[in-house]
């Protein structure tokens, strides 16, 4: 291997070929073949290096996001599903479990949604594949009665979390220390009772919620405030704003009103909705810091964004 010596420097030469002489050459030799060893080293553990970095986060699944990725309404997983019965559970209603069809990634996070007041799975179910073909096991639920309110909704909501990880049929695909809740109406309030509940909880998204209790300085999970500019049952002055309000200062959390929107909103497929909660269960449960780039700089308001609030950059 050449050795490049700096610039003015004149190698030295024997004067005459001699023992020494050639003692130095061979030695000079041995030089030349550790310093390419070394260099040779050197690349390997350079070329290992992106590998190395992305072991920094085990929990990330799927390509580097962009916008439109995120915005699709199919992620890169294809999706399978399974039926649950309410004769086979105890604590919740029973629901559809959402799951991405490959085993080659390991496990996932996974998230249990619930629907409202009156509302049965079906209000909730667009999100289903939606969500797990971005990488997650997703159980959306029924109630044990479409009347709870929203302290059973949250405990049904960790019964249905409990029955995935432990008895479902893809527990074996779920992480079950990297989960989060999700919830309509009184299933957003459920999501936060729930997440009052269990603190271990790594994310909770209350979707235009809805519950007496107006303040949540308890809790301890990155939560995602969704609110609708134009909801009259759950007004964001009385419910969604102060739900925000009072969560800790420290917390990682964020409030989104949407633009134009009423308290069904979240009822049907909507790309805002989906965006921002990609994005928040991706960076909360995964730990996946490639999403924060869609979460700070907080968003501005635009056509389907009336408000957006939180805490930049997050901590967690």
């Amino acid at each position: 291997m050449q050795q490049h010596l700096p610039s003015g420097t004149i190698p030295p030469r024997p004067s005459r070929p001699s023992r020494s002489g050639t003692s130095t050459g061979r030695s000079r030799t041995l030089t030349g073949l550790v310093t390419a060893a070394a260099a040779t080293a050197g690349l390997l553990l350079t070329g290992l290096a992106p590998g190395a970095q992305a072991a920094d986060n085990p929990y990330e699944r799927g390509p580097a996001p962009t916008n439109t990725s995120i915005e699709a309404s199919r992620g890169s997983y294809a999706v399978s599903q399974t039926s649950v019965s309410s004769l086979v559970v105890s604590g919740f209603g029973g629901g559809t479990i959402y799951y991405p069809t490959s085993t080659a990634d390991g496990t996932f996070g996974a998230v249990v949604i619930s629907p409202g007041f009156t509302a049965y799975e079906s209000s909730i179910a667009w999100l289903g594949p939606r969500l797990a073909s971005q990488g997650f096991v997703v159980f959306t639920i029924d109630t044990n009665t479409t009347l709870d309110q929203p302290d059973s909704r949250g405990r049904q909501l960790l019964a249905a979390l409990d029955y995935l990880t432990q008895r479902s049929s893809v527990r074996t695909r779920v992480d079950a220390t990297r989960l989060g809740v999700m919830g309509h109406s009184m299933g957003g309030g459920g999501s936060l009772e729930a997440a009052k509940s269990r603190p271990s909880l790594k994310a909770a998204i209350p979707l235009t919620g809805w519950n007496t209790d107006k303040t949540w300085p308890e809790l301890r999970t990155p939560t995602l405030v969704v609110g609708a500019d134009g909801d009259t049952v759950a007004p964001v002055a009385t419910h969604s704003e102060p739900f925000y309000e009072s969560l800790p200062g420290s917390l990682d959390k964020a409030y989104l009103e949407l633009r134009g929107a009423s308290h069904f909103t979240p009822n049907t497929s909507n790309t805002t909705i989906a965006k921002y909660s990609i994005s928040w269960l991706k960076r909360f449960i995964d730990n996946d810091s490639r999403y924060e780039q869609f979460l700070c700089p907080l968003p501005r308001p635009s056509l389907t964004i009336a408000e957006y609030r939180g805490n930049c950059p997050h901590t967690a």
